[in-house]
């Protein structure tokens, strides 16, 4: 008799046990795909800001050519030159950083 609940409480320390293990792997997996989730918001983060330094950029320029005072066919090339260099110096950077 005492053999028999013996076995029975070793049968379900077996069965908790199983279930804390598989617990544990699901738990590991999540916490896997979430540290790679985190991973690529951090890359895109640092893409948007990034574009967000560009547009900036960009906006700056425009007011620039927008205040100076020149014809607009002189105001338009000025703006596609500057807009020209920029995205040289940002390919430079770009470069630089890698």
């Amino acid at each position: 008799m005492e053999k028999l609940r013996l076995a029975e409480k070793l049968k379900g320390l077996q069965k908790q046990s199983m279930a804390l293990v598989n617990a544990h792997q699901q738990l590991k997996r999540e916490n896997e795909d979430l540290v790679s989730q985190n991973s690529q918001l951090k890359a895109e983060v640092e893409s948007l800001g990034g574009q967000l330094t560009d547009f900036q950029n960009q906006d700056k320029i425009t007011k620039i050519v927008s205040n100076t005072t020149v014809e607009k066919e002189e105001s338009a090339e000025l703006k596609y030159k500057l807009n020209e260099y920029i995205k040289e110096i940002d390919r430079c950077i770009a470069h630089l950083s890698q």
